[in-house]
């Protein structure tokens, strides 16, 4: 019968317990044990405040761009379903991580079933290769209204939207599919103990006990190809709109028109510098505490679905003032 390792006291690992961990052999363990932030146990309940207020605002916001975008009907625009889906994108990746972690640091519920935790991790990949797919359809539809206005109504019909959306759905969802697949069949044989707050695919697939390359390779093939893709497709759109931008007559017409997709833009940024920065320090940051590491895999997760609806409350016009009137009915 296989014995499930709970190689934790406290919080806090014993050497002894750990070479035992080393030492026993476990195909498929029935739980991991997240360690939650490790060196910082202390300071747990209090690094869950400013993570709770971030998911709150998460939660919040979403919710309300989605209930403004479906209560005014001149915001039912290619631009604001993308947007739809990237709130809800967005509510998904937040909510496969912080609850977890908030039970970790309030209740020190450190254990997560096996396959939870691949199923954990499944949705964080798929969801995140969603989210990538998503702002390259809105980047092509910025191109479209500000490179060809004309044809905007007609090209980005709503079946033309609605086929897009799956495509990208489809994509994360097929791509990333091997990853729990791999990640079953493997025998674990090291520990069953995961130093961070959620189950990280490479956090878990280094636990195994036998070659990972071919997840290895098939995760960077992944990432190169497909969010490289998505990058280049990304800055080449915005090339092409910037040109167009610079052509416009006046300084007025200009800034009005970069004003429509500077909020995008702004997203953008958000989005993929938090994960480039994580995966330098994990790649090339070896010197660096693993707190801090694992602060910054929590980071990317939840700062991007909290400054979203910010970002497109703040920057755009018609979001803005349909929450001001929204609130002022509510005043009076």
């Amino acid at each position: 019968m296989q014995e499930t390792l709970f190689c934790l006291s406290v919080g806090h690992l014993h050497p002894y317990t750990m070479s035992d961990c080393n030492s026993t052999d476990f195909t498929n363990p029935s739980t991991f044990i997240l360690l939650g932030i490790p060196g910082l146990e202390a300071a747990h309940v209090w690094i869950s405040i400013p993570f709770c207020m971030i998911y709150a605002i998460a939660i919040l916001g979403n919710f309300i761009i989605m209930f403004i975008v479906k209560m005014e009907p001149s915001l039912h625009a290619p631009m604001y379903y993308f947007l739809c889906m990237l709130a809800i994108t967005d509510l998904v990746l937040s909510t496969s991580v912080l609850p977890k972690m908030l039970s970790i640091f309030w209740f020190n519920s450190r254990e997560i079933n096996f396959s939870a935790c691949l199923t954990q991790m499944y949705f964080l990949l798929s969801f995140f290769m969603i989210e990538s797919g998503i702002l390259v359809a809105m980047a092509f539809d910025r191109y479209v209204a500000i490179c060809d206005p004309l044809r905007h109504s007609t090209t980005l019909t709503n079946p033309v939207v609605a086929k897009i959306s799956l495509a990208m759905v489809l994509r994360g969802i097929m791509l990333i599919l091997p990853h729990p697949f791999l990640a079953r069949r493997w025998p674990y044989c090291r520990t069953n103990i995961i130093p961070n707050t959620y189950c990280e695919h490479i956090a878990v697939v280094k636990l195994a006990c036998t070659d990972i390359s071919v997840s290895s390779y098939y995760s960077l093939s992944v990432a190169f190809l497909v969010i490289g893709l998505d990058v280049f497709c990304i800055a080449v759109s915005y090339i092409q709109i910037l040109r167009a931008i610079f052509s416009l007559p006046t300084k007025d017409a200009r800034l009005k028109t970069f004003g429509t997709c500077g909020s995008h833009l702004c997203v953008i940024l958000a989005f993929y510098i938090p994960h480039l920065f994580a995966a330098l320090t994990q790649r090339f940051g070896h010197n660096v505490a693993l707190h801090f590491h694992v602060l910054m895999s929590n980071m990317y997760l939840l700062v991007p679905p909290m400054l979203n609806p910010i970002i497109y409350g703040a920057k755009t016009q018609e979001i803005r003032d349909r929450l001001l009137q929204l609130f002022l009915q509510k005043g009076t």
